[in-house]
């Protein structure tokens, strides 16, 4: 029963039969009601879940049950996605000559059904491979800042790696640049020194704001879990950089980390031209859901500075499809030759999975980058428990050496295409944050990131199918019980 209380026993016998038929319609209720717009697999965990464990699993699917946005949010991301298409319906960008196959022009417009952003020419991107490298790039942008500077991030913190970034911030706004920064506020006040943080922010002419708030004083609250994990920084409308980095130390403060010697490794992409635009029609999005406030006059096209196409894509509980997943797959199924992913928590649905291993079945040379060891043990464990089915596939898997963690997320299809950005490929990137991936078509980017691919392979282990079939029975259990909690969102 879902009311399994010690003194059942001793109530009268009406009250018994009473709570026996609450708890038979509450059962009945929830086989019709959880199934609803959910996968099949994670409308049975949760059914599982509240049948074995009743009382328990009932409230944690109130709690967590509903991953969408609140109405209002749902709503603002739809009222600025018309503006953005209003905005954009004569611009000349939107039909650039997309060179390429005809899957790639497939792509883009499936981008711009999901995201209402268009594929934009007429850019110049590049890609930083090295952690205080691209911390030291964001600073001296900063430092040139003129009119304004948008810096969204998941995690930021105080610390000997990002003083001076947040220095550059300050001054900045000191000088009557307008400066706004987002960070989600679970993200960052988990890491150490986050009250450090905000009294540094409070002592500054920098506008900022917590993203996704759980203040319940204040009468901010939500299901905990949906984070906002968003990378971006925007200088005056004309520089831009995205990836996967946070803006924290590379031990994220964490003693333990620092022991072992686990530091992170990311990649960031600076952009120039008509992208950073649309990069920045996210960060306004991100601010007017915390503030009210557009920033409808920042959002005027860039100029055309090089040659690069570039495409903007967010996702997230805001928007009615998973916009990340949809297109990971369209380019996924859309190899013919090679591809590559660098995720450090892949732990697919079971649409991305088929996608990837039919894509090895069909003779695709197909490539895996994740870590030796993981930062999260459940995250780790059940990625493992795929690995046997991607090996079988043909998949090469390629474990990144501890200590370190790899913490890219980017993929390349052929010489085609590159994608990167803030996107993890597990179902809590595709279904429960907020996200926002950047496609880049063209073999100049590509290759980019080709050396960045082969700088991974030259260092990683390659994983065996047979040597990884004789793993101890004990991690076997453990990575098939982790893949149980995968689903449950």
């Amino acid at each position: 029963m879902l009311f399994q209380l010690p003194l059942v026993g001793f109530l009268p016998d009406w009250v018994t039969f009473l709570l026996a038929v609450v708890d038979l319609v509450i059962r009945l209720a929830v086989l019709g009601i959880i199934p609803g717009n959910r996968r099949p697999t994670t409308a049975m965990a949760w059914l599982l879940a509240i049948f074995f464990i009743p009382t328990v699993g009932l409230v944690l699917f109130l709690l967590f049950g509903n991953f969408r946005l609140s109405r209002r949010r749902r709503e603002q991301q739809q009222e600025v996605s018309a503006r953005v298409r209003a905005a954009l319906a004569g611009s000349h960008d939107v039909d650039i000559d997309l060179p390429g196959p005809e899957w790639l022009h497939s792509a883009a417009q499936l981008n711009r059904g999901l995201g209402s952003l268009p594929i934009v020419g007429g850019n110049a991107v590049r890609l930083i491979p090295g952690y205080e490298d691209a911390i030291a790039e964001m600073t001296e942008a900063v430092r040139g800042a003129e009119r304004f500077v948008n810096a969204e991030f998941y995690i930021m913190s105080s610390d000997e790696i990002t003083n001076g970034l947040l220095t550059a911030l300050e001054e900045a706004a000191e000088r009557g640049v307008e400066v706004r920064v987002l960070f989600d506020h679970i993200g960052t006040l988990r890491i150490r020194g986050y009250r450090d943080l905000i009294r540094r922010l409070r002592a500054s002419k920098i506008h900022w704001r917590r993203m996704l708030p759980l203040l319940p004083v204040h009468g901010q609250w939500r299901r905990v879990d949906l984070r906002n994990h968003r990378k971006i920084l925007v200088v005056d409308g004309e520089v831009a950089f995205t990836g996967s980095l946070n803006l924290v130390e590379r031990s994220y403060r964490n003693p333990r980390h620092r022991r072992l010697g686990r530091k992170w490794v990311e990649l960031m992409a600076r952009l120039e031209g008509p992208a950073v635009t649309t990069l920045n029609v996210v960060f306004a999005t991100d601010w007017l859901s915390e503030t009210d406030d557009l920033l409808e006059e920042q959002l005027v096209p860039a100029e055309h500075v090089g040659e690069s196409a570039a495409q903007v894509v967010p996702s997230g509980p805001a928007f009615a499809n998973e916009n990340n997943l949809r297109l990971f797959n369209t380019l996924i199924y859309s190899a013919q030759h090679r591809l590559s992913i660098c995720s450090p928590y892949f732990v697919p649905d079971d649409s991305l999975l088929y996608a990837v291993t039919t894509a090895a079945q069909r003779g695709v040379d197909v490539e895996l980058f994740v870590s030796e060891q993981g930062d999260q043990f459940l995250v780790h464990h059940a990625q493992q428990s795929y690995y046997e089915a991607l090996l079988a596939a043909g998949v090469k898997i390629y474990r990144y050496p501890k200590p370190f963690v790899l913490h890219a997320k980017h993929f390349t299809v052929d010489d085609e295409v590159a994608v990167l950005g803030s996107s993890n490929m597990d179902m809590r990137s595709f279904s429960l944050n907020l996200e926002v991936s950047l496609m880049l078509p063209g073999s100049a980017i590509v290759g980019q990131m080709r050396r960045v691919e082969d700088m991974y392979r030259e260092i990683s282990n390659p994983l065996d199918l047979d040597s990884w079939r004789r793993r101890p029975l004990l991690s076997r259990y453990v990575d098939n019980v982790a893949r149980l909690t995968a689903t449950l969102q």
